[in-house]
């Protein structure tokens, strides 16, 4: 069965969030907390800093419950 997965993309960068994986380890919400605020609904918001640093702070998910998908030039496929 697949894991539960939410996404929101900015500029051809998707944030994948699988809550399955989460551990609650808060380094995103601390990290950048005006994007990941558990508080909000939705919880992630990427308007509101540059697309490089929120790809920082995805990267540092020690559970891989956040992970980024880029959409390449070559292709262009949906959900």
């Amino acid at each position: 069965m697949p894991l539960n997965t939410h996404k929101y993309t900015r500029e051809g960068v998707t944030v994948v969030w699988q809550p399955e994986k989460c551990i609650h380890s808060g380094i995103c919400a601390k990290g950048l907390p005006q994007v990941f605020n558990p508080r909000r609904k939705p919880w992630i918001d990427m308007s509101v800093a540059e697309i490089d640093a929120i790809k920082n702070q995805v990267n540092l998910c020690p559970s891989g419950a956040l992970s980024l998908q880029e959409e390449s030039a070559e292709t262009n496929e949906g959900d």
